[in-house]
Order: structure tokens, then C-alpha cells, then sequence
């Protein structure tokens, strides 16, 4: 199973501009509906004169959590053709939300769908790309002569130390690669029988 996914970095934007309609663009990387939430507000408040603000956003690494909205615009001429970008993009825990200011000529349905597509894009291509790989973290306990041990297993396998504790008694919270835990787990499963390390829930 693919333990890796696609994101952004920071905030990007992009613009688009039809007929003297503004389309302002920006995706930012999200990781909940509160984080959605709290970013539409932003904006509402900092382009408080806007027409419309419809977004779209995907999260989880299955990419099975999404929404579009349209915000007044008539039906699936503004949030489908911003996820439809999302999604061609391959990128989750992220929303991207298009700021309309109307310039007084209607754009009509066509014409909406390809100014939202366009200013989501254009955000889109600004954006840093980050590959994140999805992991699980290990607890051990060891004495401070079983170091070695663990070290070895740590560089071999490139493993991430997210906390660590050395005294007489360690302690070592390990990230782990999803596609590389039962590996790991069988050879400290291994040190544990042999009375070296100790797992922690």
C-alpha cells in the first residue's frame, strides 16, 4: 500500500481576470474542516467586499474527505471546477478558495468554469509540492550498554527519533515508515525476547 502522499508547502495564490471579473486564488495546506473553516473566514473578512467566495478542499491521505462549494454561483460552475484541479493535481489536505469580484458582464456557465478552473490552477502551480510519508511511532525503553542495538536498526533503516530520553534508563520514540513497520517491529520484537529493549504502548 502506498504510504506516501502529496501536500503543499505554504499558502499560494494565483489571479485570473474576464471581462473586469477578478479572480483571486489562494490554497492553503489543512490538515481539518476546522482549519477550512478558519481560512474562509480570513478571507471573508480580509476581501469583505467580494461577490463570492467559493472553494473547494480534499483531505486525508485516501483523499476521501472533499468538498466544493459554489457560493451563489449557479450549480458546479465554481467548486467542481476547483477540486477538478485538486484532484488532477493528485494533492489532499488541502483548500483552495477563488475570491470573486464581479465586473459587472455575466460570464456565463462556460465562461465561470474556466475562470475558477484557471485561478485554482494558476494557485495550484505556484504551490511548493511536498511528498509526506504517512508513519507510526514506536515506543522503546532500553538500558544505556543496549544503545548500539537500537542505533543500528535506526541507521539501517534511515528512522526518525522524534523524542528521546538517555540516562541509565533510555527511552526513544521512534518514527517509522507505515510500509516499513512490521520489519521494524519483528527485529525490536526480537531484542524484547531477548530481554534488551522493552515496547511501550
Amino acid at each position: 500500500m502506498k504510504d506516501t502522499y502529496l501536500t503543499i508547502a505554504t499558502i499560494a495564490e494565483g489571479f485570473y481576470k474576464e471581462k473586469g471579473s477578478k479572480f483571486l486564488a489562494f490554497a492553503f495546506p489543512v490538515q481539518n474542516e476546522d482549519q477550512v473553516k478558519d481560512c474562509l473566514e480570513e478571507l471573508r473578512k480580509k476581501y469583505y467586499d467580494a461577490r463570492h467566495y467559493c472553494y473547494a478542499y480534499m483531505l486525508g491521505r485516501e483523499m476521501d474527505v472533499f468538498r466544493a462549494n459554489d457560493d451563489g454561483e449557479p450549480n458546479h460552475s465554481a467548486g467542481d471546477p476547483i477540486l477538478g484541479q485538486i484532484r488532477s493535481a493528485n494533492l489532499t489536505d488541502i483548500l483552495v478558495v477563488v475570491v470573486r469580484y464581479f465586473g459587472g458582464t455575466k460570464l456565463g456557465v462556460g465562461g465561470l468554469v474556466t475562470a475558477y478552473k484557471t485561478a485554482a490552477s494558476e494557485a495550484l502551480q505556484s504551490a511548493e509540492i511536498l511528498e509526506k510519508i504517512v508513519t507510526k511511532q514506536v515506543h522503546v525503553e532500553f538500558e544505556y550498554p543496549e544503545m548500539n542495538e537500537i542505533m543500528r536498526i535506526i541507521k539501517e533503516h534511515e528512522l526518525n527519533i522524534a523524542h528521546q530520553e538517555m540516562a541509565l534508563n533510555c527511552s526513544m520514540k521512534i518514527e517509522v515508515r507505515e510500509n516499513d513497520f512490521d520489519l521494524i517491529m519483528e527485529k525490536l520484537e526480537l531484542l524484547a525476547a531477548l530481554g534488551q529493549v522493552k515496547l511501550l504502548d
